[in-house]
């Protein structure tokens, strides 16, 4: 175990709600132990495992589409769950964390603990802003990725 524990707030912050995983990410700063590292993704899925390697716990922070959409609504997935989102139902990429999470598998690659923090999205349009709905969840999901890494660093201390 290396205790090294990656947060990943995937998405474009220049596509209104898109950007929620980059804001959870700046709201972490100095918030989060000494160590933990704090990154900002596109999405791509190699940048992604590599971001990833070598780490005991990943969390990522990404937006969501469904449908019906409920912008602003908060989920915890885990990867089982994360990978069973197909691309044009959920993801607001090209490539779709369900898309990432099989890459990682089929090379081994998906961490020991890993865990998806999600708000469904409203608006994605380039040059939009976060939406009401999107940016009034920004506590609850930053306070849900903070409890998901003292829980991760939790368990990277047992025997």
């Amino acid at each position: 175990m290396t205790g090294r524990v990656v947060v990943a707030g995937v998405g474009n912050p220049l596509r209104g709600d898109d950007g929620i995983g980059p804001a959870v990410v700046e709201a972490l700063r100095g918030r989060v132990p000494d160590g933990t590292v704090l990154a900002v993704s596109d999405g791509e899925p190699a940048r992604l495992l590599d971001l990833w390697r070598n780490a005991d716990a990943v969390i990522i922070v990404e937006a969501l589409r469904t449908q019906p959409a409920r912008p602003g609504a908060v989920h915890t997935l885990t990867a089982a769950e994360a990978a069973g989102h197909s691309r044009a139902r959920a993801s607001t990429h090209a490539f779709g964390l369900g898309d990432c999470l099989a890459l990682a598998e089929a090379l081994g690659r998906v961490p020991p603990r890993f865990v998806v923090h999600a708000v469904e999205v409203a608006d994605v349009r380039l040059g939009a802003r976060l939406s009401a709905a999107v940016r009034s969840a920004l506590p609850d999901l930053t306070d849900r990725v903070m409890t998901s890494v003292r829980e991760a660093y939790e368990r990277c201390q047992e025997p």
